[in-house]
């Protein structure tokens, strides 16, 4: 089979692009022909998406027009079906989307939110659950949805409201965890062109034995960018409490960086809270986090399409808490996999009493140690791309497959 896979950065960004980078070799295993477009070239000397050597056909699409013989060479190529991972231009999007067959993995909230950041900032941030529409436009400023700038919001509007348009022509989109499940449902994608397909761990593999019990050292973990998104100040304030409940202390590393990061070392200072920022970390760093920590802590306030890093902690056996918010629930479990604070309206004791319950006994945060490496053994490369593959056979064949809401988690082991 002939799979065009678009996406919008050849550089290595984020998890769009690590997802990428290994989805492209697996269907390479199963012996279809790849090619690739993407929206921006890769910086020199930085890691790439596609393979080294592979030798892949490659186009950018400020090249592709109608009129262009890049055109004209992706035409002759021919693909069979295009596996879109989101592209910024909604020109090339559109064109492919009306002349071949096409299968879009919805990573992020495309087609139903102006700002993708799906929560309101006003009176506080809060997760949204509206449906997309004209009433977004009206709410956008008085909820404080994104910036200030009107112009720049009926822009935004107004690429948004061509993506929700054109939803249901894909002829399948696949999302990662229920929550975006519904998410797509609710704007009128019929199921049986809705798919739930969780991502795969991109750079960990599980240990093959369980992990040897953990001897708990107060050591709490959290790893991401640091956004008012992301909660970090809601965890940095529940930490102290959580330590007085437990009568004992506890400490935080914070694997990250981004523009909160001045103001979080503030709260910590005042907070009382014994913080190491560590800055990005890479793969083996990253590991040996996870192994060392007792706890991992992800308090996103937004909704988050699936928060890929529970399951790479559950490789090591580490638990986790956070707020209900999003597509976490589909891995944290409470009492299970972790700890889980309302979300609804999340509180700093919420996500203190999380932690509390969390490492409060011995008996049960082994057994949650025991649960989330469990349950990562569910979310592997090879099952995301036996059920990938069927997708896209079904799709080139004009058969659509029905994938369902069915989870991972859903096929937990016993206790």
């Amino acid at each position: 089979m002939r799979i065009l896979l678009t996406t919008a950065n050849q550089s290595i960004v984020g998890g769009i692009e690590k997802y990428v980078q290994q989805i492209i070799p697996a269907l390479l295993d199963r012996e279809h022909e790849i090619a690739l477009l993407y929206e921006h070239r890769s910086a020199d000397g930085s890691e790439t998406v596609d393979p080294p050597g592979a030798r892949l056909p490659i186009w950018y699409w400020q090249d592709v027009s109608p009129s262009s013989p890049v055109w004209r060479q992706l035409i002759d190529w021919n693909p069979d079906v295009v596996y879109s991972q989101g592209l910024g231009s909604l020109g090339v999007e559109n064109v492919l989307l009306d002349r071949y067959p096409t299968i879009w993995y919805a990573h992020v909230y495309n087609g139903t939110c102006i700002t993708g950041r799906k929560c309101h900032a006003f009176p506080k941030l809060t997760a949204c659950t509206r449906e997309f529409g004209p009433a977004c436009l009206a709410l956008y400023y008085p909820r404080r949805c994104g910036g200030l700038n009107p112009l720049r919001a009926a822009h935004m509007y107004r690429m948004q409201a061509e993506r929700n348009h054109r939803l249901a022509d894909y002829k399948q989109i696949l999302v990662a965890s229920r929550h975006m499940y519904a998410e797509y449902e609710r704007h009128g994608v019929s199921p049986e062109k809705l798919g739930l397909l969780p991502l795969p761990v991109p750079d960990l593999v599980p240990e093959p034995n369980q992990p040897t019990s953990r001897q708990p050292n107060g050591s709490i973990l959290f790893v991401g960018r640091l956004t008012d998104l992301k909660g970090v100040d809601y965890l940095i304030r529940a930490v102290p409490i959580a330590a007085k409940n437990l009568g004992r202390p506890l400490t935080l590393k914070i694997g990250g960086d981004g523009p909160g990061r001045e103001s979080l070392a503030r709260l910590a200072g005042q907070s009382g809270v014994k913080v190491e920022f560590t800055g990005w970390l890479n793969v083996e760093q990253k590991k040996h986090a996870l192994q060392n920590a007792d706890l991992l802590a992800v308090p996103s306030l937004w909704p988050e399409p699936f928060g890929l890093i529970g399951i790479e902690a559950g490789c090591y056996g580490l638990p986790a808490v956070g707020y209900a918010v999003g597509g976490i629930t589909d891995w944290l479990i409470a009492g299970e996999t972790g700890e889980i604070a309302p979300g609804n309206s999340p509180t700093v004791e919420g996500l203190a009493d999380a932690i509390t319950r969390a490492l409060g006994d011995p008996t049960h945060y082994a057994r949650l140690c025991r649960k989330a490496w469990e349950l990562s053994r569910q979310f592997t490369l090879e099952k995301h791309v036996t059920k990938l593959d069927a997708i896209l056979y079904s799709v080139c064949q004009s058969d659509p497959i029905h994938l369902g809401a069915s989870l991972p988690s859903q096929e937990r082991t016993t206790a």
